[in-house]
């Protein structure tokens, strides 16, 4: 597996020298791009299925007794 990704290296190195020297940077920035692609995670839909559930507390605690209460119950 190692010798396939030399291999494919030399390869890639082999192909970028055919470019023109002003396509050089073109070549750098898209693999910026794709590294930092990678490197990011898609963002999470925030879900609030869970919003109203705590109403049968609401006369036994205040909000932030809640707040601390939820944590709590959470283990945090």
């Amino acid at each position: 597996m190692h010798q396939d990704r030399e291999k494919a290296m030399k390869n890639l190195e082999e192909r970028i020298k055919e470019l023109p020297p002003e396509l050089h940077q073109e070549v750098m920035d898209f693999v910026e791009f794709l590294l930092t692609k990678r490197g990011r995670k898609p963002g999470k839909k925030l879900r609030q299925d869970w919003a109203g559930a705590l109403k049968d507390y609401r006369e036994q605690y205040t909000s932030l007794e809640l707040q601390k209460k939820g944590l709590e119950w959470r283990g945090d």
